[in-house]
């Protein structure tokens, strides 16, 4: 290969700029395996990046792109072979690494998942690290013993692409999952996932006290802010909370009452900095016991490299529900 194409993201005066470039291999990152993409996907935190609405990027240039699944060209680590089929969610791409959004991905070998049997390269980036991070939640979850038998599971921002594959995983498993959502059109979409009850996210009372009466088994919170707040204060005693997203701010109001009165855990999330032999058992439950039923539903586009841009303001306005799979090549 001579040039290819990638969505390249640059600062110049403190303003990011982002588009297509023709880059070589030269360009990017070290790494000891290249691989051909397929198929990316996007998510909150690409827009955040390619639009520069959030700090995401450590270092400039870099390649967008948090996921990607291919097929290896070239391998210097014994443990991968031309042709292998694979995939790389999160292992700081588009922070200090380029990433998936381009036609050649260069990363070191350890960041590298083979694809798991029973799931195709479309079917991780329809996943990708949206899903990865609702199972990362429902595994660590059930190590602390959150159960069925503790009361429904609350899920908030529940239409983005966490939201909807944590209700997917989580009614799968037998838990009765109750979903927030500010988009009251998108209720037969919540339910058709799993969902048993939508609450209009409007219509909410949080209440000021310490604690709240109790009213869920435990949750799983992808929006921070005023609303993992007032989880704090409803959880039921013994239940967990865990935390992924920051869309309604960063800053939670609480006290140590929920924690030490009813014995409630807030468990923090991230996909990012996931050890290599975790990520690897996610994805081997994300092909097996915890295989979301729903792909299709969750998925409510595939678009080519070249439209990629076009999709990035509607995931910072909230008015994307589900995920988005990006086709790289055929």
């Amino acid at each position: 290969m001579n040039t290819f194409k990638a969505f390249r993201i640059n600062s110049k005066d403190g303003r990011i700029h982002a588009g297509f470039e023709n880059i070589t291999l030269d360009d990017l990152t070290p790494g000891d395996v290249v691989i051909q993409s397929v198929y990316s996907g996007i998510n909150y935190k690409d827009a955040l990046a390619a639009t520069g609405k959030g700090t995401i990027l450590i270092k400039f240039p870099l390649v967008g792109g948090i996921d990607v699944a291919g097929i290896v060209d070239r391998s210097d680590d014994e443990r991968f072979n031309i042709g292998d089929e694979v995939l790389v969610c999160g292992s700081e791409l588009s922070e200090t690494r380029d990433g998936g959004y381009s036609e050649y991905v260069r990363v070191p070998g350890d960041c590298i998942i083979p694809l798991p049997d029973g799931l195709s390269l479309f079917e991780v980036m329809a996943i990708g690290s949206a899903g990865f991070a609702a199972a990362l939640a429902v595994d660590k979850l059930q190590l602390n013993g959150q159960s069925p038998e503790l009361g429904s599971m609350l899920v908030t921002g529940a239409t983005g692409g966490v939201g909807s594959f944590a209700i997917d995983l989580l009614s799968g498993l037998g838990y009765e999952v109750i979903a927030v959502s500010g988009k009251q059109e998108r209720t037969a979409y919540l339910e058709s996932l799993g969902a048993a009850k939508v609450l209009p996210r409007q219509e909410l009372s949080l209440g000021e006290r310490p604690l709240e009466k109790g009213l869920w088994g435990g949750a799983v919170d992808c929006v921070g802010g005023k609303l993992l707040s007032w989880l704090t204060r409803t959880v039921k005693p013994m239940g967990s909370i865990a935390a992924i997203g920051l869309t309604g701010g960063i800053e939670i109001n609480t006290t140590v009452m929920p924690f030490i009165l009813r014995g409630v855990s807030l468990l923090g999330i991230n996909s990012v900095i996931c050890p290599g032999a975790l990520k690897a058992r996610i994805w081997q439950r994300l092909a097996t016991d915890l295989r979301p039923r729903h792909i299709e539903t969750i998925v409510s586009a595939e678009i080519p490299f070249d439209r990629l841009p076009d999709m990035f303001e509607a995931y910072i306005q909230g008015r994307v529900t589900g995920r988005t799979v990006v086709r790289i090549a055929d």
